[in-house]
């Protein structure tokens, strides 16, 4: 049986799990300084964007690992914008590129990142970098000035992080567009235990979909212990109309009476895309999915 493609609206590419940080209590991608870009080739993820706009998608994530660590980000950003397509860049901010400020300054493109505590110790202990906390706000600051648009994701991972100063922090740079999460079971985090698809906010594959660096096409990058197929073998169209797809949409438990259902408008991983509660991995674009904001949680679909 042949069943309709229902493409999402929002894609995330994870291009890279090479990272300059390791962040071993709950990286999902398991990223770090000897990771590979996997066997997709830019020819691939070129076609994998073409494919995507054709079928509807409207905004692309650009993610990692570290995206900008990728030999072909630049082109890669740039051919999603030749596609009209919306470019979010997943990024560290850890060490950013004189032209790729330049990049994501273009019209279309926006940043997001990971911010841990308001002191180097405590944002440096969750990434396990010395320096990074400094590097990281120092660029949000960058971004700020140059008028890029910023929205930035706190992972509550060790006790007394200080996350509440993290966000507290943040405002006082003028970055209002923040999620709270906590971590979820899987990669890192997840202890050697097999990961569950509880852990997952119960949105994923309705509007989300992810592409991981073997071209396996995942419910998201933290669902990427359920493939539905490789865009190599299939193309997108193929995969998201087969019935793995519509088995792996099934296996997702669907949050309820939360205000975070796929039929709902309250959370957003992008502008102009509704229905989704990204995890960590993406922090939201609207802070209506934040408890603190009196939009009701977006945790795993297990809370």
């Amino acid at each position: 049986m042949t069943i309709a493609p229902e493409a999402p609206a929002f894609l995330e590419l994870e291009i890279t799990q090479r990272c300059q940080l390791t962040c071993g209590s709950h990286c999902y991608a398991e990223a770090g300084p000897t990771g590979g870009h996997g066997t997709m080739t830019v020819d691939d993820w070129r076609r994998v964007m073409s494919e995507a706009a054709a079928l509807g998608v409207t905004d692309v994530q650009l993610i990692g690992g570290e995206p900008t660590l990728h030999p072909g980000f630049a082109e890669l950003v740039e051919h999603a914008l030749s596609l009209g397509l919306r470019v979010e860049v997943y990024s560290n901010l850890y060490k950013v590129r004189l032209a790729h400020w330049a990049l994501f300054s273009r019209a279309g493109v926006s940043l997001a990142t990971s911010y841990y505590a308001d002191t180097d110790d405590g944002h440096d202990a969750v990434t396990d970098r010395d320096g990074s906390h400094a590097a990281t706000r120092a660029n949000l600051i960058e971004a700020r000035r140059r008028g890029i648009p910023v929205r930035v994701g706190i992972v509550d991972v060790l006790d007394g992080q200080r996350t509440v100063q993290a966000r507290e922090d943040l405002a006082s740079l003028g970055i209002t567009n923040v999620h709270i999460d906590r971590v979820r079971r899987v990669g890192n985090a997840a202890g050697g235990t097999l990961p569950s698809a509880s852990a997952l906010c119960g949105n994923c594959a309705h509007r989300t979909a992810a592409v991981m660096p073997d071209g396996s096409v995942t419910p998201c990058v933290l669902g990427r212990f359920l493939p539905a197929g490789r865009v190599q073998d299939e193309g997108l169209a193929a995969i998201f109309a087969g019935e793995r797809w519509a088995r792996v949409k099934e296996l997702i438990p669907t949050r309820h009476g939360r205000g975070c259902t796929p039929d709902e408008d309250s959370c957003m991983p992008s502008p102009g895309v509704t229905g989704v509660c990204p995890p960590d991995c993406s922090p939201n674009n609207d802070t209506k999915c934040d408890p603190a904001t009196g939009g009701g949680p977006c945790g795993p679909a297990e809370d």
